[in-house]
């Protein structure tokens, strides 16, 4: 499956530099494209992946400016506290979290954590 990290379009930024102006707009655009993603399972449906999108887009918001690598570990800690009724364990959805957390970060002026993406 192809990786379209530089063909995501704004989905939902406006000219505050705040993707999703609420999830709802992220999650039309994660339920359009997730199949695509190359970490998408066949087997699994969008509401699989929908609380890791929803966790990797509340997450990136909630610690702008870092690194995914620096929070990484609290991430998977919390993940058991806010994955709701899913249950999918860490290692079987943080590809999906970090897409949307990278998501989130691209639709920002600049490069808030300076790693390039």
């Amino acid at each position: 499956m192809a990786d379209n990290r530089g063909a995501t379009g704004t989905g939902g930024t406006g000219g505050s530099g705040q993707t999703g102006a609420d999830w709802s707009t992220e999650d039309s655009y994660w339920r359009g494209n997730y199949s695509s993603r190359p970490y998408a399972k066949t087997d699994r449906a969008y509401d699989f992946y929908e609380p890791a999108y929803k966790y990797g887009y509340e997450s990136q918001r909630r610690h702008r400016g870092k690194k995914w690598n620096d929070v990484e570990n609290d991430l998977e800690r919390d993940w058991d506290k806010s994955k709701g009724k899913s249950n999918s364990a860490w290692h079987d959805i943080k590809a999906a979290a970090r897409d949307a957390w990278d998501r989130v970060e691209r639709a920002m002026p600049g490069d808030a954590d300076r790693d390039g993406k």
